[in-house]
């Protein structure tokens, strides 16, 4: 698995992006979807990689700056033809890392609280993240569930 830093302009990974857009709104409650279209993706303050397996497209992540000391979890997806591979740890581990290097005292998602998050929230509680409430411009809804991890 290769990953790469990502300028958002290939077409797997906009059709990608797409998709995870698609879903979140497939599977949240009106108001309560906070993933980022491709513009929203392209602003300065976000980072996208992607992990490649040859040409095949195997996920994404990005992470925002919150602040110099603060960064947020942002559009994690697994292509769906690439499940189960270890693609979502893999990647995430990486934004921990990238988290550490850039001198981030903490890491911070939101996710959603129904049954088709629960891989996500597993996967974030496996590496560390703890529940905690909303951060940066969020307001608690029933449905959000927020995380933190402090590095």
């Amino acid at each position: 698995m290769q990953i790469i830093r990502d300028d958002v302009t290939h077409p797997d990974v906009i059709a990608l992006l797409e998709f995870h857009l698609r879903a979140a709104f497939e599977n949240s409650p009106p108001g309560s979807v906070f993933a980022l279209d491709l513009t929203g993706l392209r602003h300065p303050s976000i980072t996208l990689w992607s992990a490649w397996d040859g040409a095949a497209l195997l996920g994404l992540a990005a992470l925002k700056q919150l602040d110099t000391a603060h960064g947020e979890l942002k559009s994690m997806r697994t292509a769906p033809a690439h499940l189960r591979r270890g693609v979502a740890a893999t990647m995430l581990d990486h934004l921990i890392e990238e988290g550490r290097a850039r001198g981030y005292k903490r890491l911070s998602l939101e996710t959603g609280s129904n049954p088709p998050f629960a891989p996500a929230r597993a996967l974030y509680e496996r590496a560390g993240f703890v529940p905690c409430g909303p951060f940066a411009d969020y307001v608690d809804t029933d449905f959000s569930r927020y995380y933190v991890l402090t590095l």
